[in-house]
């Protein structure tokens, strides 16, 4: 979903986003672009990292597929979803919900489901009453939940999550980015499954690259 797209949907949804624009420059086959400069990562694995949001019906679509990739995930891979925001409230509000399932380790049980909540079910996840009584019905401990929710920890994600795509200058969601050098998505590819391809030959490059971090 790339930025006036997001604009649209997000107004139907209540949501808004306004990311940074910046310039990229293409890769070969144009199905991926090139981070310069380059973002600094961790040496000892490679990092992939999904931006997503979950007012975004392609990432509602796309999050299956990854699930799939991710249980094939190579042992040098080091992958985290991180939630955009744009310096927009109620999608910061939705990264303190995706966090907070994180940390309460319920991305299994809760991650795939608040996207038809949002999207379908027009839930109000985006207000910590609506995230308490959503958590409740799906039979969760909603004081520990919301204890997470609250916590300073899970602020610090959110605020890590949103400089993050700002270094990255995500246009528009869901993003892969990989080894901090490389963007790629079914805008460039034509495809969801066409972006977890494009994910699986960057790896392959960086990995036959000397001196790798």
């Amino acid at each position: 979903m790339n930025r006036r797209h997001a604009l649209q949907q997000l107004g139907a949804l209540a949501l808004l986003a306004g990311p940074a624009g910046h310039v990229l420059a293409q890769g070969a086959g144009a199905g991926f672009q090139v981070l310069d400069p380059a973002i600094p990562t961790a040496p000892d694995k490679i990092a992939v990292i999904e931006f997503f949001h979950y007012g975004c019906p392609h990432c509602r679509d796309f999050d299956p597929l990854l699930e799939q990739w991710i249980k094939r995930l190579p042992a040098d891979v080091a992958f985290q979803r991180m939630p955009a925001i744009w310096g927009n409230s109620q999608l910061q509000a939705l990264a303190r919900l995706y966090y907070t399932i994180e940390v309460t380790n319920q991305v299994h049980g809760l991650h795939g489901a608040v996207f038809g909540a949002v999207q379908g079910d027009k839930e109000p996840l985006h207000t910590e009453d609506g995230v308490r009584n959503w958590v409740t019905k799906r039979g969760v401990d909603a004081k520990a939940f919301m204890d997470a929710y609250k916590s300073f920890g899970v602020q610090s994600l959110v605020q890590r999550a949103d400089q993050a795509a700002r270094a990255y200058k995500i246009q528009g969601v869901p993003t892969m980015a990989v080894g901090g050098r490389f963007l790629t998505s079914a805008s460039m590819t034509g495809s969801h499954e066409g972006t977890l391809k494009q994910v699986d030959q960057l790896l392959a490059r960086i990995r036959s690259e000397p001196a790798r971090g």
